[in-house]
């Protein structure tokens, strides 16, 4: 596939990290003058915008979370006057006040670039039409993939999330080459379809950029094998850009960073120390060229590893493997510890399980329970029950095998678990009420 920005993707490492340092040294000077928090988080630590000498002093400066972010609502957090932003984007702030960023019209600029180099290393090009079934509106997903379609010269129907059958309608009736969305509801999408009795693989669609939502290979697999298409993942948040972050070329081995906007650190997430060369950490992320909301060392909670290696493909970015754990999605039960992805990895493991599956944790008396709920195929489904209580014992095995606890399945009809046009809910802790 075609490079979009050959220049800065293929740049050697050596000028990169040149790069780097000249774009982070302008970043720790522009918040120092223009953002009172992080002046006065600098001036605690008693560091100067002129201490950073090296890409290594990036340690010198104040680690940034959510709740600095919360605390400074609305506003507190930008760099420049509203005059100057001309785009404002939240998150749904289910939890308290969202989290609200801004752009300048440079900001967007750049926004459509990373995601024009996203969607061209996905083999997007300007032959293809593209669906965008991402929610519009503050959610940054939509948005920065549209622009970057458009970019690269793409044709884009905005069709936002929701209504299936339209949208199937849509991909029929306009000859949809690509989709955009979350894998989760690139599934219900197929479910549909099925229903329907839509043969998807007749259909011009090729191409799937995921994002928004954690998966696995096995969705992946799923996802390539139902629809018929090639399908990448791509990454971001809102707090640093929105998607554009990184994204997978054809090889589907690892995201590509846009290391010259963003610089990338692996930590620790209890000690805050960095992590040996290949081992798995938090990610950590300083903007380099953000104007309105610039952030230093952003945590993203996300666990992942990182690879300098050259890919393939030319790029001589590095490349993060794709986010399936979060450090605030890890459940304790029992004294051990258990990320979801673990489970879904255990589940597509199994033949005849589908990807839809809920996670419900509780308690009885002072023991944690752990149930999984999963859907099964109607073949399985409608077996004789000495084969169903088998396939029980298959699914428990498998999963008790990986996370080191045994946990009651229960195997619910296909449908039965609820579906969503945004990003799947896979866990149900009841513990929260104890």
């Amino acid at each position: 596939m075609p490079i979009w920005n050959a220049e800065y993707e293929t740049m050697p490492r050596e000028q990169l990290a040149a790069l780097q340092l000249r774009r982070l040294q302008s970043t720790v000077a522009w918040v120092y003058e223009r953002v009172p928090y992080y002046r006065q988080e600098l001036d605690a630590r008693g560091v100067k915008p002129r201490d950073i000498r090296s890409l290594e002093d990036v340690r010198l400066l104040p680690l940034t979370d959510k709740t600095a972010l919360r605390d400074t609502y609305p506003y507190g957090m930008f760099a420049v006057d509203l005059e100057q932003v001309v785009r404002v984007h939240s998150s749904s702030g289910t939890t308290g006040k969202p989290i609200v960023v801004g752009y300048t019209k440079g900001d967007l600029n750049t926004w459509t670039e990373l995601t024009a180099r996203v969607v061209s290393a996905a083999g997007v090009t300007a032959a293809d039409r593209v669906q965008v079934v991402f929610l519009y509106g503050m959610f940054t997903g939509g948005w920065g993939m549209h622009y970057g379609m458009e970019r690269v010269g793409a044709t884009v129907f905005p069709a936002g999330s929701g209504n299936t059958e339209r949208q199937l309608m849509m991909m029929q009736d306009f000859g949809t080459t690509a989709i955009v969305g979350t894998p989760s509801y690139a599934l219900y999408i197929a479910e549909v379809a099925e229903k329907a009795g839509i043969d998807m693989h007749a259909l011009p669609l090729r191409l799937g950029l995921f994002g928004g939502e954690p998966s696995g290979e096995g969705m992946r697999e799923e996802i390539e094998q139902r629809l018929g298409i090639l399908a990448t993942d791509n990454y971001g948040l809102s707090e640093v850009m929105g998607p554009g972050v990184s994204g997978e070329c054809e090889h589907q081995c690892g995201l590509h960073m846009a290391e010259d906007h963003f610089l990338f650190e692996l930590v620790d997430p209890v000690t805050s120390e960095p992590v040996p060369a290949g081992g798995e950490g938090e990610l950590i992320i300083t903007s380099l060229t953000k104007e309105a909301f610039p952030v230093l060392r952003y945590r993203t909670h996300d666990l992942t590893t990182i690879e300098t290696a050259v890919c393939e493909c030319g790029r001589t970015s590095a490349r993060m493997r794709k986010v399936r754990k979060r450090t605030d999605d890890m459940l304790i039960i029992r004294g051990v510890n258990v990320f979801p992805s673990q489970i879904e990895d255990a589940l597509l493991a199994v033949e005849g399980v589908e990807p839809h599956y809920l996670i419900v944790v509780d308690r009885e008396g002072a023991m944690d329970t752990l149930e999984v709920r999963i859907e099964v195929s109607p073949a399985i489904f409608s077996d004789v029950m000495r084969n169903m209580v088998a396939f029980n014992k298959q699914v428990g095995e498998k999963i008790a095998s990986i996370v080191g606890l045994q946990a009651k399945i229960t195997l619910v009809e296909p449908g039965t678990i609820e579906r969503t046009v945004g990003k799947a809910r896979h866990v149900v802790d009841n513990r929260t009420q104890f």
